[in-house]
């Protein structure tokens, strides 16, 4: 038996405003059940790729499929599949809680029979039940996007799209809609925009980079250290003779080095910051190096790069090796999806 589709087939995707492309080849497969984070700077074509997703926006070419169905021609069909929430979520500032979920229920097609424990339960997963009856416009900022969440996964579509869930949140409402989130994985397939990357680290299962229109970077997060950064750094703080410790490291491995020190403090140990131009675990090995030699060692410990500092890394080499471009006749004649039929 064949395995089902991937919740959402990207392949190689181009839109353009007037001849300058926001959106330049890109590619993606996401697993259903996954949880992705996308990042990207601003103008990096992470908004404009989530629309042609959601079906809002066509592209000049390339396919994308939602749980095996092509976007570009079965709109209202795509629909169905999923639950999307913009940045800026345009919730009725007159309507209470119960009500909204209702209203789109309906609009959902939710059967009128499992409405009901249907709203029940998605106000007890984002526990808005104690503001179900209160109207949406004298709601925190907080509530208001877990309403949007609860709105999202009304339906119980496959796909959820959120663009910027906590933006604006402090940190207890933050800690919420992580959960919420977590507790979606294995159930329903979610992409994440976010500038928050701590959470995107926290919360998501892989991630995709992308900058001037196309993919830079993709994979776990750890996976993404190795391939982007390729090096691993050191603290230690030590106490011994300093001139022969270049020779230790050396010895050890031979792009490790000194890169920072301090000077010594009241009982004569040094704060040292070491690389190595590889991610091999040292650790260990220079501890026990270090007390072969009569060093005292005070603190030793690896410093893990964040996301943050992928992020970077990963945009700031793309600046010079990528040039968005607009598709050529010939890519663009057997790529592009058909419009759908009308009625």
């Amino acid at each position: 038996m064949s395995e089902p589709p991937s919740a959402i087939e990207v392949s190689r995707l181009f839109k353009t405003y007037g001849g300058v492309a926001a959106v330049s080849d890109i590619s993606f497969n996401v697993a259903r059940g996954e949880i992705i984070g996308f990042l990207g700077p601003n103008g990096a074509g992470k908004s404009t790729t989530m629309r042609i997703l959601t079906g809002y926006v066509p592209a000049t070419s390339g396919s994308v499929k939602i749980c095996g169905v092509p976007v570009a021609t079965h709109a209202d069909e795509i629909k169905r599949f999923i639950g999307y929430m913009p940045e800026n979520n345009p919730l009725p500032e007159d309507m209470r809680v119960s009500e909204y979920m209702y209203f789109r229920g309906r609009l959902k097609e939710v059967p009128r029979r499992k409405l009901g424990p249907r709203i029940d339960e998605v106000l007890e997963i984002c526990d808005l039940k104690r503001v179900r009856h209160k109207i949406i416009g004298q709601l925190s900022k907080g509530f208001r996007q877990r309403v949007g969440i609860a709105e999202a996964i009304l339906a119980e579509p496959p796909v959820i799209i959120m663009d910027e869930p906590t933006i604006g949140l402090d940190p207890h409402q933050i800690l919420i809609v992580r959960d919420l989130i977590a507790g979606l994985r294995g159930r329903m397939t979610v992409i994440i925009s976010s500038h928050i990357l701590p959470e995107i680290e926290m919360t998501c299962d892989r991630v995709l980079i992308i900058n001037q229109g196309r993919v830079v970077a993709q994979g776990t997060p750890a996976d993404l250290r190795r391939e982007i950064l390729g090096h691993s750094s050191y603290k230690l703080e030590v106490r011994g003779d300093l001139t022969a410790l270049p020779g230790i490291l050396t010895a050890l491995q031979p792009t490790l080095r000194v890169t920072h020190q301090d000077e010594p403090d009241a009982a004569g140990f040094v704060a040292l910051t070491l690389r190595a131009d590889c991610d091999d675990e040292l650790g260990e090995a220079l501890l026990r190096a270090l007390l072969a030699r009569d060093y005292r060692v005070r603190a030793l410990g690896r410093v893990h790069p964040t996301l943050e500092d992928v992020f970077l890394a990963a945009t700031r080499r793309s600046w010079d090796s990528i040039a968005p471009r607009v598709p050529t006749a010939a890519e663009r004649k057997p790529t592009i999806e058909p419009p759908a039929s009308p009625g």
